[in-house]
């Protein structure tokens, strides 16, 4: 009995020197704050981006009254000056290469030839815009959305196809013939809203990708707008 005493006494006073030894130090533990996160667009910024582009009619092209395709290939570029982190203004400015098609009608009625066919031409269309940015950089990525909408003039297109006595156009030619004649390029107010997505490889170079709608002078001329390339922040 008094050996089993003993034991227990034993384990007792070492289990009392065991939790005599752990305690406070009396200093407080420093607690390390995390690293910040890296900053990938500033508070204020010039944003210089360089684009290709492709467009698409809202319409047939047979109904569409300006660019007259279905679709055309371009490029462009803008300059945007973030005076916040979240706003900002700029410029851009983009052409585009459409294939116009049209019909081109001859008919000759003192002989009795009629002749129609439809035509393809090649010609440049492009736009002038002055444009405000809202867009919404996610705190600790490399990403931001952005919203944006602008308002300038387009020109190169509007082309209208006439039909023409021949005798109107050169007084010797007999008055029963009758021919198609394009009329010149003109120049229309045009409006735009979209929104994409930047993604920052470094704080000053990024890739943006984006969509627009455009309006050109009633529903028939307006079209839709995908870009894609690169963006250098400064």
């Amino acid at each position: 009995m008094k050996q089993l005493v003993l034991c227990l006494l034993g384990v007792g006073v070492f289990a009392s020197a065991s939790f005599a030894g752990t305690g406070y130090s009396g200093k407080e533990m420093k607690q390390v704050a995390p690293p910040p996160c890296p900053e990938w667009y500033a508070d204020r910024e010039i944003n210089v981006s360089l684009w290709g582009t492709y467009i698409f009619t809202g319409t047939e092209w047979a109904n569409d009254r300006y660019i007259e395709a279905d679709h055309a290939w371009g490029g462009g570029g803008d300059i945007k000056y973030f005076f916040m982190r979240y706003f900002g203004v700029g410029i851009e400015g983009w052409a585009a290469n459409a294939r116009q098609a049209h019909q081109s009608i001859f008919a000759d009625f003192s002989e009795g030839i009629f002749e129609s066919r439809t035509v393809h031409t090649n010609n440049t269309i492009g736009a002038a815009l002055g444009t405000l940015t809202l867009r919404y950089p996610i705190r600790c990525t490399r990403f931001s959305p952005y919203i944006f909408g602008g308002g300038g003039a387009i020109f190169g297109g509007g082309q209208r196809t006439n039909l023409v006595r021949t005798a109107d156009i050169e007084e010797d030619e007999p008055g029963d013939q009758i021919v198609t004649r394009r009329t010149g390029s003109e120049t229309e107010a045009i409006g735009q809203v979209g929104g994409g997505l930047e993604i920052r490889f470094t704080p000053h170079i990024g890739w943006v990708s984006d969509f627009s709608w455009n309006f050109v002078d009633g529903p028939n001329n307006n079209f839709g707008m995908v870009r894609t390339g690169v963006n250098f922040a400064f």
